[in-house]
C-alpha cells in the first residue's frame, strides 16, 4: 500500500529499523558511561590515561619530530632538571621532557596493538574450541595449557631474539605469547552461551557453525574481550618497555623501555643522575595502572550482562 508521499509501510519500517538500531546504541552508550563514573578508580585511570594520549597525539607539534637528534641536542650532557629542561638531559643533551613525550607514542602505540592481536588470537581460539567441542578443542586447550605453564616473556625475548629488531617484532612477540588467558576466559563464556535455547532453535532452523558463532556466540562474549583488551594492555605495554630496556626492540626507536636502556647504558644508576630514570620508569608505571583501574572498572560495569555478580 502506497502513501500520500509515494513510500509504502514496508518502506517505513526498513527505513525505522536503522533508526531504532542507532538509539539503541545510543542509549546502550549512555547507560554504560553513567555506570562507568561510578567507578572513582576507572576515572582516575581514564584521566591518566588522556594525560599521556592527549601530548602523545600531539607530540609532533608539541616537541618536534627531530627531538631525537644527537647532532643537535639542546643542551649539555646530563644536566639536571631546571627550568629549560624540566626533566633534564641525557648522556646526548636530550631534552628528557621531550623524549618522554615523544616515546609515549611508541610505547602506547605497541601495547595497543600487542593487545589487539593478542586478543584476537584468544578470541578465535575461545570460541571455535567452545563451539565445535571434540577433538579440536581438545588440541587447542592442550596448546592453551602449554603456553600458559611457560613464562610469558622467556617467550617474548625467544621470539624477539630471533625475529629483526622492528616494532613489528614486538608487537608480534607480545601478541602471540600474551593469548592463552582469553582464550580461557572467552571459552569458558562460549560454553555458558552455547547452552541456552536460543541456540538450539538457531541449529534447528538451519544456522550454520558460522552463522552461530558470529551472530550469536560472539556478540555475547564482546563485553569480556572488551574488558580483557584494557587488562592486556597494560601487560602489553609493560613487556614492550622489558624488550626495549634488554636491547630487543629496534634501537632507533624511542620508547619509554629505551630511555631506561639508555640510562643504563649511561650509568645512570651508580652516578647518581636520578632524572634520567625516574621519568620513563614513572610514566610506565603510571600508565599500566591506569589501564589495568580501566579495565577492572569496565569488567565491573559489564559483569552484569556477562551473568557475572558484581
Amino acid at each position: 500500500m502506497t502513501t500520500e508521499n509515494g513510500t509504502t509501510k514496508e518502506q517505513r519500517v526498513l527505513t525505522a529499523r536503522p533508526r531504532s538500531l542507532a538509539r539503541r546504541r545510543r542509549d546502550s552508550a549512555a547507560r554504560f558511561w553513567r555506570q562507568y563514573r561510578t567507578h572513582r578508580a576507572g576515572l582516575f585511570g581514564l584521566g591518566a590515561l588522556l594525560l599521556f594520549a592527549l601530548p602523545a597525539v600531539g607530540a609532533p607539534l608539541l616537541v618536534g619530530s627531530d627531538v631525537d637528534d644527537v647532532t643537535d641536542a639542546p643542551g649539555g650532557p646530563l644536566e639536571g632538571p631546571s627550568a629549560a629542561f624540566p626533566f633534564g638531559t641525557d648522556r646526548f643533551g636530550r631534552d628528557l621532557l621531550g623524549l618522554v613525550i615523544w616515546g609515549s607514542r611508541v610505547s602506547l602505540l605497541v601495547g595497543l596493538l600487542a593487545a589487539v592481536l593478542s586478543v584476537a588470537i584468544g578470541t578465535l581460539i575461545g570460541v571455535t574450541s567452545g563451539h565445535f567441542k571434540g577433538w579440536y578443542a581438545t588440541v587447542m586447550m592442550r596448546i592453551t595449557d602449554w603456553f600458559l605453564v611457560m613464562p610469558t616473556l622467556v617467550l617474548a625475548i625467544a621470539l624477539a631474539t630471533v625475529m629483526p629488531r622492528s616494532l613489528l617484532t614486538t608487537v608480534v612477540a607480545i601478541g602471540v605469547t600474551t593469548w592463552p588467558t582469553t582464550a580461557r576466559l572467552v571459552r569458558a563464556q562460549t560454553l555458558a552461551v552455547e547452552t541456552r535455547p536460543y541456540i538450539e532453535r538457531a541449529r534447528a532452523l538451519g544456522g550454520g557453525h558460522r552463522h552461530i558463532m558470529s551472530r550469536h556466540v560472539l556478540p555475547h562474549v564482546m563485553p569480556l574481550v572488551l574488558a580483557q583488551t584494557t587488562l592486556i594492555i597494560s601487560t602489553a605495554i609493560l613487556a614492550e618497555a622489558t624488550l626495549a630496556f634488554l636491547g630487543l626492540s629496534d634501537p632507533s626507536v624511542v620508547s619509554w623501555g629505551a630511555l631506561l636502556q639508555d640510562a643504563r647504558e649511561a650509568g645512570a644508576v651508580s652516578s647518581g643522575h636520578w632524572w634520567y630514570l625516574v621519568p620513563p620508569g614513572v610514566a610506565i608505571a603510571v600508565v599500566a595502572l591506569a589501564f589495568t583501574l580501566c579495565g577492572r572498572a569496565v569488567e565491573q560495569v559489564l559483569n552484569p550482562r556477562l551473568g557475572v555478580s558484581g
